[in-house]
This record gives structure tokens, C-alpha cells and sequence, in this order.
């Protein structure tokens, strides 16, 4: 068995999405400064690193992470590689021939080396699904696409690619880092932070082969 750790590690470098507050890590009691114990504070968006999105994120439903069913953050998943750039298209996922029944698919994209590279800055031209892929997603019977950078949807277009997947009860995991993973078949372990009334929680997420 190999598990691979396909999660960001939480930095005060990480990017984070423009205009959310950047992630504070801060020891607030240290065993050095003669308290009895070390202590760390945490203060970050929900949406920091990786994470995943409820419905309420972008639907405003009240579907919030807390309820997100279990069932769909544990079980087969595929690893697909698209070489597309800038937006993927339907005709980009028809090329990288996500297996067929798959329910769980992992994009990964030339994202990842952003992770691989150890960059600090956001990238705005990140490469992201559009509304049509979306909707060819949903038709394939997709229920969870994971992507390798902070939206699965376009920069400067962030709702429709969103509300299709989201409407459709489409999990969807951003934030993965895939640079060390190879197209193929795994277990996926997504397990987010159950934070209740939260649109949105940091997610440990893990695949096994």
C-alpha cells in the first residue's frame, strides 16, 4: 500500500485568495517562554489551501459542510491529466479520457507545478473547468472533481462553473497538490474540518494505492 498526502501544508506563505485574509499561524503560550504547554492559533479563511466547497458556498441553500454526505469523501477515484490551457473545455475532458463509471475525478494540471515550485504568489491565469466542462462533468455522472489550484472555476468567471456542479450535488475539492501523484486509479480520503454552518472547510485529503 502507498499513500499519497495530496494537501497543502498551512504556511503564512500559502496564497490565498485575493481580498480573503492571508493565514496567521501564531504561538500564543510557549514552553520556552515558561508556560507550561506550547499552543498555536490559527486564523485563516474557510476557503485557505485545501478545502472543499458546500453548496451554501455559492447556492446560499443552507446546505453547509457539516452535511456534506459522507459517502462521497471516501471511495475509487481517478487521477486525469489535461495538458489544456488556460480554460479546460468538454472537448479537453473527452482528450484526457476520464475512465469510464468513475465517480470521484482528480484534474490535474500544469497547477501543480505552481505547488512543486514552492510558489508564494496567487496566480490569476490559473487553469480552471468552464460552465460547458462543468456541465459535461455533471452529464458523465461525476460526483466529486477535485483541481489543483484554489477555484475550480475561472478568475474572472467564478459562478456559473460553481452553481452547475454545486446544483447537481457535485463535491468539489480545490487546493490539491498532484505534482507528485501519476494519472490512474486510487482510493480518495477527503475528510474536511466538520465546522458547522460553514460554506466551506480546510480539508486533510489523502489517496491510496
Amino acid at each position: 500500500m502507498t499513500l499519497y498526502d495530496i494537501s497543502l501544508t498551512y504556511t503564512e506563505d500559502l496564497p490565498t485568495w485575493p481580498g480573503d485574509q492571508t493565514i496567521q499561524i501564531k504561538r500564543i503560550s510557549s514552553i520556552k517562554d515558561g508556560d507550561i504547554a506550547n499552543v498555536t492559533q490559527l486564523s485563516m479563511c474557510a476557503h485557505s489551501g485545501t478545502h472543499v466547497d458546500a453548496p451554501d458556498h455559492f447556492l446560499g441553500n443552507g446546505k453547509t459542510v457539516e452535511a456534506i454526505p459522507l459517502e462521497l469523501m471516501i471511495g475509487p477515484a481517478a487521477v486525469v491529466e489535461t495538458h489544456a490551457e488556460g480554460t479546460i473545455t468538454p472537448a479537453d475532458l473527452i482528450t484526457a479520457r476520464i475512465p469510464t463509471g468513475v465517480k470521484r475525478v482528480l484534474l490535474k494540471t500544469a497547477n501543480s507545478e505552481y505547488w512543486a515550485a514552492g510558489n508564494t504568489a496567487f496566480q490569476e491565469d490559473f487553469i480552471a473547468l468552464n460552465e460547458e466542462a462543468a456541465e459535461y462533468l455533471v452529464e458523465l455522472g461525476v460526483e466529486v472533481i477535485g483541481v489543483d489550484y484554489l477555484s475550480v472555476a475561472p478568475f474572472t468567471d467564478l459562478e456559473p462553473t460553481h452553481k452547475t456542479l454545486l446544483e447537481a450535488g457535485v463535491l468539489i475539492i480545490e487546493g490539491l497538490d498532484l505534482s507528485g501523484v501519476e494519472p490512474g486509479e486510487y482510493i480518495l480520503y477527503c475528510l474536511p474540518l466538520k465546522i458547522g454552518g460553514s460554506d466551506g472547510a480546510p480539508a486533510r485529503v489523502l489517496l491510496k494505492r
